[in-house]
C-alpha cells in the first residue's frame, strides 16, 4: 500500500502544468481527445508527447538507485520492484491483484515487491483504461487502429485516473501491469545476455534473477536494471500462457489488511497537520436551495470556534477541533430557500415517473432486436405485465468526507481520498480560481467510495478549495454522517414497466420501459435468448444529483429482468431455473454459470416449510454471477436470509481469496440494499439522516456464509469489485415470493413488510 504521507509544510511539487480539462462523459472525452490530436501536430507530435510523459513519469518515481520503466514500476539496486497504481485504495484489494499480474510476468520475488500510490499527475494518466474502455465505444476493429501514443494522449486530455467500473485489473492490470512485467523482464534478459555473452534463449528468470544454466552464473535484477531501463520495451511483448503462471490465481494475502488492522493506516479523516484547524458544514436542506443569511455570532460565541464562512448555498464553521467546530454549527440557524422544489417527494417522482412512461412519448434511449408489438400480438400467446420501483440509495460510506487543504506560496495542497485524483485537481483548481498547476493533490485510501467519491459529483472539493483560500492555516474540512446521509449523490429512483408474451412454455417477446435520470443501454447485457427484445428509457430528472451506486445500472436493471424472468416462469407453469436454461444459449458461459449455482446449491431439494429458495444471474462489467438464496420471513415481517451461493465467471480469477471477499461483499450489500435501504423526499428534502433510518443490514441478518465458487472459463478478464451485488435483490425477493406467495415488485422489503 502507498506511504503515509509526510506531513511536513514543505510540500514537494508533483504538479504537472496543463490546460484546465473539462469532465465530460467518457465516450465524448475520447472523441474531444482524439479530434484534438488530428488538427493538432499529428502523429509525430503525440509520440513525443507520450514520450514526454513517461520521461516525466519516469523521473518523478525514480532516483538514486532506482530504475523506472513505463511510468509503472522501479527495480531498485537491493532487487526491490516498487509498483505504482493508478487506482486509489478503498478496501478493494486491487493493489495486491496488480502486484500480483506484474511480479508474475516479471519473474520477481513477490517479497520484494512493494506496492504504492501513483502520484496526480498528469504524466500518470491512466491510458490502460482508455484502452480496455475504446472497444465498448468504438468497436474493437477501430479500437485496434488507435496507436499506444494516441491513446495516452486521450488520457491525458481527460483527465483519466479514475477507480471505478471494476476496471482495475480487467483494463489495469490486463493491459499495463501484465505487458509491461513482460516487457521489462525480457529487457532484462537481453541486458544479461550482453552482459553473459550467451544467447538470450539459453536465459531463464525466476525470483528476481536471470540465470545461464549451462555456465551456472546469474544475475540479480538490482544489477540489470540500469541497463534495461535504457532499452526501448516491447508495446506487445509475449506473455505468460496460464500454465506458466506462478502468481496469478493464487490466494495470495493482501498487503493493505495489516496496516488497516494495527491502524497505522491514515486514511482522510485521520490526516493532520501541525497548526491544522476542523471544518464543518452545513448545506440547504433542500437541494439546489440557497443560503438566505445566517447571524455568525452564536458560533463565535463557542470556545474554540474561530471563522463562520458563507457559500452560496452552505454555511462553513472553523474551529481547533472537531466538537467545538460541531457545536459552532449547532448553534446557527441558517435561513435557506428551497430552489423552487417544496413540492418534490418521493410519492410524487413515482407519479412522475409513471406518468412520462405511460404518455406514448419517444424514449430517450433504446435497445434490443425484433418486432415486439408483433410478438404481443400472435394469436395464442400470453401476455404477462408487470411494474416494478426502486428507491433512491445511498452509498453509506464507512468514512464519511475529509479532506484537508491549505493554500500556501500560492500553491493549494489538498489531502484525501477520492476516486479520480487528476479530476480532483482540475475541479479544485477551477473552484480556487487558479491554474491545475498550482494545485497538488496527495491521493490518500479511503474508507469505501462505491461510486460516491467521484470528482465530478463532490461538492467537498470545491468547498475546500474555497475555504483554503481564506485562512492562513492548514484546514480539514468533515462532512457529518447526517450531512453525508442528507446530501448524497444517490443510485436514481428508478420504475419500470415490463411485459412479455408466452408460448409454448418460451417467450416470445419481450419489453421492459424504464423511468430513471440516465440510461443503461450499452452497459448491461440482456442475455436471453428471445426473438423480439425491446428496451426503452425514458429520462426523469428530480432534483436530487444521480451518480453511480456499486454496479451502477446493473443493480437495478438486475432486479427488473431476475424477478420478472421469475414471474414468467411461474406463468408458464415451470421451475425458475429450468425456465432460465431454455432461454440461455447451449454450451454458454452463461448457463455453465446457472447450471453451476443450481448444483451447489441443491436447487430443487425439498425444503422446511416456510423457507423458500430464489434464483437470479446477471451479467456486469464483463463478469457473469449467478446466485441462489434461501429465506424466510420472521414473526415481524421482515425477512431472513439462512444461506446464500454465488457462481463467478470473470474469465481469470487473479485472486480467488480478495475475489471471493468481494463477490460475498458484493452480494451481501444487494441484501442489504433490498432489504432495508432507501433515501425518501419530503417537500424537497432528503428526510433520512443517519443509520438509524437508513438500516444497513446486521450481521445477524446475513447469512451465515457465502458459499462462492469461481469457473476458470479463460474468457476476457472481467471485473470483480461489482459483479456480485446485482442478481442479489432478485435472488432475495423470488426466494421470498416463492416462500410465501406473494411477489415482490417494489423495493426496500422492510415497506412491504408495513404495508
Amino acid at each position: 500500500m502507498a506511504d503515509n504521507p509526510n506531513p511536513d509544510l514543505d510540500y514537494p511539487e508533483t504538479a504537472a502544468p496543463a490546460a484546465k480539462p473539462k469532465r465530460k462523459g467518457v465516450k465524448r472525452r475520447i472523441f474531444l481527445a482524439g479530434s484534438a490530436l488530428v488538427v493538432g501536430g499529428g502523429i509525430f507530435g503525440v509520440w513525443w508527447t507520450d514520450s514526454s510523459a513517461k520521461g516525466r513519469a519516469n523521473t518523478l518515481i525514480g532516483g538514486e538507485g532506482k530504475h523506472a520503466f513505463n511510468s509503472v514500476m522501479t527495480i531498485a539496486e537491493d532487487d526491490t520492484v516498487t509498483l505504482f497504481s493508478p487506482h486509489i485504495d478503498f478496501g478493494q484489494g486491487s493493489h495486491t491483484a496488480l502486484g500480483q499480474m506484474l511480479a508474475d510476468e516479471l519473474d520477481a520475488a513477490w517479497d520484494r515487491v512493494k506496492i504504492e500510490q501513483a502520484p496526480a499527475d498528469m504524466a500518470f494518466a491512466n491510458a490502460a483504461l482508455a484502452k480496455g474502455f475504446l472497444p465498448t465505444m468504438v468497436g474493437d476493429t477501430v479500437a485496434g487502429l488507435i496507436p499506444d501514443a494516441v491513446i495516452g494522449m486521450m488520457a491525458r486530455s481527460m483527465p483519466l485516473m479514475i477507480t471505478g467500473g471494476s476496471s482495475a485489473i480487467r483494463f489495469t492490470g490486463e493491459v499495463a501491469m501484465r505487458r509491461t512485467g513482460a516487457a521489462v523482464r525480457a529487457a532484462l534478459v537481453a541486458e544479461a545476455a550482453d552482459r553473459l555473452g550467451v544467447p538470450e534463449a539459453e536465459l531463464s528468470t525466476a525470483d528476481s534473477k536471470v540465470t545461464h544454466a549451462k555456465s551456472g552464473r546469474s544475475l540479480r535484477y538490482g544489477e540489470l536494471a540500469a541497463g534495461a531501463a535504457t532499452r526501448s520495451l516491447s508495446s506487445d511483448p509475449v506473455l505468460k500462457t496460464r500454465d506458466q503462471w506462478k502468481l496469478i490465481g493464487k490466494p495470495v494475502p493482501r498487503r493493505d489488511i495489516p496496516a488497516k488492522v494495527d491502524g497505522s493506516a491514515v486514511y482522510g479523516i485521520d490526516f493532520t497537520l501541525p497548526d491544522m484547524r476542523v471544518a464543518t458544514i452545513a448545506a440547504a436542506p433542500v437541494r439546489g436551495g440557497k443560503l438566505e443569511s445566517v447571524d455568525e455570532a452564536p458560533a463565535l460565541a463557542i470556545s474554540g470556534v474561530e471563522k463562520v464562512v458563507k457559500l452560496p448555498d452552505a454555511v462553513i464553521v472553523v474551529a481547533k477541533g472537531y466538537w467545538p467546530a460541531t457545536k459552532g454549527l449547532a448553534a446557527l440557524s441558517p435561513k435557506f430557500t428551497d430552489g423552487g422544489h417544496s413540492a418534490m417527494s418521493t410519492p410524487e417522482i413515482y407519479a412522475a415517473q409513471e406518468k412520462l412512461r405511460k404518455a406514448g412519448g419517444e424514449p430517450d434511449n433504446l435497445g434490443g432486436d425484433g418486432d415486439v408489438d408483433a410478438a404481443f400480438a400472435a394469436a395464442g400467446v400470453k401476455v404477462v405485465e408487470a411494474e416494478y420501483r426502486v428507491p433512491f440509495l445511498h452509498h453509506a460510506m464507512m468514512e464519511p468526507f475529509a479532506l484537508t487543504g491549505h493554500f500556501k506560496d500560492g500553491t493549494l495542497h489538498l489531502w484525501g481520498g477520492l476516486q479520480d485524483p487528476l479530476s480532483t485537481r482540475a475541479k479544485a483548481a477551477k473552484a480556487a480560481g487558479l491554474e491545475v498547476d498550482k494545485v497538488v493533490f496527495h491521493p490518500m485510501i479511503m474508507g469505501g467510495g462505491f461510486g460516491r467519491r467521484f470528482p465530478d459529483i463532490v461538492e467537498i472539493i470545491d468547498q475546500i478549495a474555497v475555504l483554503a483560500k481564506q485562512v492562513p492555516y492548514p484546514v480539514k474540512l468533515v462532512w457529518s454522517r447526517e450531512e453525508e446521509v442528507r446530501h448524497g449523490t444517490y443510485r436514481p429512483q428508478s420504475s419500470a414497466g415490463l411485459k412479455a408474451s408466452l408460448k409454448d412454455g418460451k417467450i416470445t417477446g419481450w419489453r421492459t420501459d424504464y423511468v430513471q435520470s440516465g440510461s443503461a443501454e450499452g452497459e448491461v447485457p440482456f442475455i436471453y435468448a428471445i426473438p423480439a427484445t425491446s428496451r426503452r428509457h425514458f429520462a426523469y430528472q428530480s432534483n436530487q444529483i444521480d451518480g453511480p451506486w456499486r454496479s451502477v445500472n446493473a443493480t437495478q436493471m438486475g432486479f427488473y429482468t431476475e424477478s420478472f424472468m421469475d414471474e414468467l416462469a411461474a406463468a408458464a407453469g415451470e421451475d425458475p431455473y429450468q425456465f432460465r436454461r431454455k432461454h440461455l444459449a447451449p454450451g454458454s458461459r452463461h448457463l455453465a454459470a446457472l447450471d453451476m449455482v443450481a448444483k451447489r446449491s441443491g436447487w430443487g431439494t425439498p425444503l422446511p416449510e416456510g423457507v423458500g429458495r430464489g434464483i437470479a444471474i446477471v451479467e456486469s462489467f464483463d463478469t457473469i454471477v449467478a446466485e441462489v438464496v434461501e429465506a424466510s420471513v420472521k414473526e415481524d415481517g421482515s425477512p431472513q436470509v439462512l444461506k446464500a451461493w454465488a457462481v463467478v465467471d470473470c474469465g481469470t480469477t487473479v485472486n480467488p481469496l480478495n475475489a471471493e471477499a468481494q463477490i460475498a461483499g458484493g452480494l451481501n450489500m444487494g441484501l442489504s440494499s433490498a432489504i432495508g435501504e432507501q433515501v425518501t423526499l419530503d417537500k424537497g428534502a432528503v428526510v433520512e439522516s443517519n443509520f438509524a433510518d437508513y438500516p444497513i443490514l446486521k450481521l445477524a441478518d446475513a447469512p451465515p456464509a457465502v458459499d462462492v465458487h469461481f469457473i476458470e472459463s479463460g474468457a476476457k478478464t472481467g471485473g470483480i469489485g461489482e459483479p456480485g451485488l446485482p442478481p442479489a435483490s432478485p435472488a432475495l425477493a423470488n426466494a421470498l415470493s416463492a416462500a410465501t406467495g406473494k411477489r415482490i415488485r417494489n423495493l426496500p422489503l422492510l415497506t412491504q413488510a408495513k404495508a
